[in-house]
């Protein structure tokens, strides 16, 4: 019910950072969640991080923690995921996700609304 666009992906190298964003096309109730997910070629897709409304409870993937940064602006209807020390392995398509939840998730099924996903390429 939530129109997502994500932007910011590309191409870097091995160490490098990237800041992904994710525009709503209108303001989340309170009760939204938003995550971000992502899929590599041949693989399932996995979840990368969630954020609450209030923004104050998130929850990292072990896979990026203290790599990966999920935040939002209520404000600007958006989220970001700022990546940092990238690794080849995190490259693939990410998208964005928003669900009427009280606190994040990492089931893709509670999410309602998704993006068309934005390409990440990691060169090593």
């Amino acid at each position: 019910q939530v129109q997502l666009v994500e932007s910011g992906g590309g191409l870097v190298q091995a160490g490098g950072s990237l800041r992904l964003s994710c525009a709503a096309s209108e303001r989340t109730s309170s009760t939204y969640t938003m995550g971000w997910f992502r899929q590599a070629p041949g693989k399932e897709r996995e979840f990368v991080a969630a954020i609450s409304w209030s923004g104050s409870s998130t929850y990292d993937a072990d896979s990026v923690k203290g790599r990966f940064t999920i935040s939002r602006d209520n404000a600007k209807n958006t989220v970001y995921l700022q990546m940092d020390s990238l690794k080849p392995e995190d490259t693939a398509v990410y998208y964005c996700a928003a669900g009427p939840l009280l606190r994040p998730s990492l089931h893709a099924p509670s999410y309602n609304s998704w993006g068309q996903g934005t390409q990440v390429t990691v060169s090593s």
